[in-house]
C-alpha cells in the first residue's frame, strides 16, 4: 500500500559506487604502497575496505600483512597513499560518472526535490570537480564534516539537517552493507545500488541509474506520488 504519510522532498547519494566509481583509482592507490611493504593484496581484500576510513583500511592492510606501525609511521604511509590517489582522480573525465546519473539528478531537480552528497572521502569534492558535477547538488558533505563512521547514521543524518529536512523526507542511496544499515538506522527510506543479494537490508535495490526514473523508484518503494508532492 502506497504511504500517503510522508513527503520525500531530500535525495541523499553516496559517492564511491553509486556516482562514480572510485573504487578503482583507491585500489591501485593502496595496490601501490602495500607492494611498496610487500604485502598481497588481492582485490577481493579490498572490497573489505569499503565504507571504511583511510587509517582504518591502512591497518587492516598492516593486518593482513602481519605488520606493526608506529602511530607517526601510519599517518605517514596514509598521506602517501592519498597523493597517489589523489593524483589519480584529479584526471578524472566526466565520462566517468555512471550511465543515467546525471538524468536522474536531473528529474529530482525538475521534481523540485533536495539533494545532497554524503561521502567519507576527504577527495569528494575534488572528484566532483573532475568529473563536473559539482553543481549538481545543494549540499556536499565529505570526509571533512566531524561525524561518527558508518554504521553510524550521522552521515545521513547532517546532511538531512543541512538540506532542512527530517530523515523520514529523505531517500538516501547508498552501495555498501554498512551505509545501508546506517540509513535504516537514521530512520531513511533507503535504495541499495548493486546486487540484491548482497544488500538484503535495502527497501530497493537497482543495479544503477540507467534507464531508471524517479517516478519508478518511488512507485517501486510505494511512496508518495510525484504529483502529489509539492515543490
Amino acid at each position: 500500500m502506497t504511504d500517503f504519510s510522508v513527503k520525500i522532498k531530500g535525495f541523499i547519494f553516496n559517492l564511491d559506487g553509486v556516482i562514480v566509481d572510485t573504487a578503482k583509482y583507491h585500489y591501485k592507490a593502496w595496490l601501490k604502497l602495500a607492494d611498496e611493504m610487500g604485502v598481497e593484496f588481492p582485490p577481493e581484500q579490498h572490497e573489505q575496505l569499503r565504507s571504511l576510513s583511510r587509517m582504518e583500511s591502512l591497518e587492516k592492510i598492516l593486518e593482513w600483512g602481519g605488520l606493526y606501525m608506529t602511530e607517526a609511521e601510519k599517518l605517514h604511509w596514509a598521506d602517501v597513499k592519498n597523493n597517489w590517489y589523489q593524483g589519480l582522480i584529479a584526471n578524472m573525465t566526466p565520462d566517468e560518472v555512471f550511465p543515467g546519473v546525471l538524468s536522474f539528478l536531473d528529474e529530482v531537480r525538475q521534481y523540485g526535490g533536495k539533494t545532497a552528497l554524503s561521502s567519507a572521502s576527504r577527495n569528494a569534492r575534488t572528484v566532483l570537480e573532475s568529473t563536473q558535477i559539482d553543481t549538481c547538488f545543494d549540499v556536499v558533505l565529505d570526509g571533512a564534516a566531524a561525524r561518527k563512521p558508518k554504521p553510524h547514521p550521522d552521515c545521513f543524518l547532517m546532511a538531512a539537517s543541512a538540506l532542512g529536512l527530517a530523515p523520514a523526507e529523505c531517500i538516501v542511496f547508498d552501495d555498501a552493507v554498512l551505509g545501508v544499515q546506517a540509513a535504516r538506522d537514521g530512520g531513511f527510506h533507503i535504495v541499495g545500488v548493486g546486487k540484491p543479494d548482497d544488500l538484503p537490508d535495502a527497501e530497493l535495490v537497482i543495479p544503477g541509474f540507467d534507464g531508471l526514473s524517479l517516478s519508478e523508484v518511488m512507485e517501486m518503494m510505494r511512496l508518495i506520488p510525484l504529483s502529489m508532492v509539492a515543490s
